[in-house]
């Protein structure tokens, strides 16, 4: 693969940790250009992350992550230029989706491939592309999904679905095979 094999990434404040760095580093590591943007921000500037765990409780717990630098201008995006979009999860999705250009660009992408974790479905429903889809996330965001008219798949943590070019999963456990799915999508053939 080559640089100009690009996808985007949509973040901002306080998303997952695990669910931008991972992706990121992974998607690079086999050649993709990953640019990573948040409304109000350039590229240079940074955004907080947050490391949700699962620890027994009612809900993920939330711990401080790192600083994610950004590496695309949010106002200089062109959708037309990017084979695919990333969405990762956390707080993030909860606020971006009330921003009309970041709508858009989702909805640029809703016959592209995807790959939404988490809460990351929150962003996908505000957006109106998962009708009639089959879309995982994390378990909190099923009334989101369902009342976007998706079919919200109740899978394991560590499980990802794939319906047409659209791949979801429910947290950072699913990774793996997250990832997996999405590069199936994409067409890329990773082998050893």
């Amino acid at each position: 693969m080559t640089d100009d094999v690009k996808l985007l990434m949509l973040a901002g404040d306080y998303v997952e940790d695990y669910e931008i760095m991972v992706p990121y580093q992974a998607l690079l590591m086999v050649g993709y250009k990953v640019d990573v943007i948040c409304p109000g921000k350039k590229a240079g500037d940074k955004v907080l992350t947050a490391i949700h765990d699962f620890e027994g409780a009612q809900t993920y717990s939330e711990k401080p992550g790192h600083a994610f630098v950004l590496n695309a201008d949010f106002d200089a995006i062109d959708t037309d230029e990017y084979l695919g979009l990333i969405i990762p999860g956390g707080r993030a999705p909860e606020y971006l989706r009330l921003n009309a250009r970041v709508l858009e660009i989702v909805k640029a992408f809703a016959d592209r491939p995807i790959a939404a974790i988490c809460h990351g479905a929150q962003l996908l429903a505000a957006a109106g592309i998962i009708k009639g889809r089959e879309v995982s996330a994390y378990p909190a965001c099923r009334p989101d999904v369902e009342l976007a008219g998706g079919t919200y798949a109740d899978i394991p943590v560590t499980e990802a679905v794939t319906d047409g070019e659209l791949v979801t999963a429910p947290a950072w456990p699913a990774h793996p095979v997250w990832l997996a799915q999405f590069l199936k999508v994409l067409g890329a053939n990773v082998s050893i």
